[in-house]
């Protein structure tokens, strides 16, 4: 959706074959999230849980700035509303159902629902010189679209409890000594680690992945009684594609897999 008559809010671009990029295009308000950034990024997960022939997603910001969150000017105008949609939630992202793997590559801060986003991506990547933070409580705001158990899950519960109830920010590498990103690099080098990441996933039987992604992120949700079932029937559903069969066959003949996605 366009921000205005000439600029999109989000960039969506297939970067290599299997790969997505989408970028959060408001650089002059730090990429703070809109009705047209919202609308933009529920967008393209749509478009990327569509195609079967894109298996990874990088998302990040325009400029220096990964994300800063809600766009205070339009929650300050009564359209808070508009930073949301039906089904993805804040930033149609937060809670939009994705099957595929999404990776942040925070080429600066991600604050507030910027860290939100990057929460609720599987991997990240950040520059060294990015910083993370939720910062609501300072506003008399509560860190609404996931941050509050998102943090706690992803990182030790007593550093999450800190940034939570001080809203002070930690270094990117920080964050990585604790788990929040899986790398911190040099801000040129975001992309490319990101890429990388993106790349080792996409060598992958794709289906594959996406059945190991949609067990694991229902860990921390679901009785491991329900796990057992859930990987059972992840696994009959594998056995039940022409990948399948494409994995032993490639083993056995000594070379790289051809992967179909079916």
């Amino acid at each position: 959706m366009a921000e205005s008559t000439t600029k999109a809010a989000v960039l969506f671009e297939v970067v290599e074959p299997h790969i997505a990029l989408v970028t959060l295009n408001r650089p002059e308000a730090r990429n703070a999230v809109n009705g047209a950034v919202a609308a933009g990024l529920e967008q393209a997960v749509e478009r990327i849980e569509a195609d079967p022939d894109l298996w990874v997603a990088v998302l990040t910001g325009a400029g220096p700035v990964f994300c800063a969150g809600a766009d205070l000017k339009e929650v300050s105008a009564g359209n808070v509303a508009a930073l949301m949609t039906q089904k993805g939630g804040f930033g149609g992202f937060v809670r939009a159902k994705r099957s595929k793997l999404w990776i942040a590559a925070a080429q600066g801060h991600a604050l507030a629902g910027g860290l939100e986003l990057l929460l609720s991506c599987d991997l990240a990547v950040a520059a060294e010189d990015a910083n993370f933070g939720l910062p609501e409580v300072k506003r008399s705001l509560v860190a609404g679209a996931g941050g509050v158990f998102r943090l706690p899950r992803a990182i030790p519960r007593a550093i999450a409890l800190e940034i939570i109830a001080t809203g002070d920010q930690i270094p990117a590498t920080r964050a990585a000594q604790f788990g929040l990103i899986n790398a911190a690099v040099p801000g040129p080098e975001v992309m490319a680690a990101a890429l990388t990441l993106a790349r080792r996933a996409a060598v992958n039987a794709p289906i594959a992945v996406r059945e190991s992604l949609g067990i694991a992120r229902q860990a921390y949700d679901r009785a491991e009684a329900d796990l057992w079932e859930i990987c059972n029937a992840a696994g009959l559903r594998v056995r039940a594609t022409e990948d399948f069969q494409e994995g032993p066959r490639a083993f056995v003949e000594k070379r790289p897999p051809h992967w179909i996605g079916r």
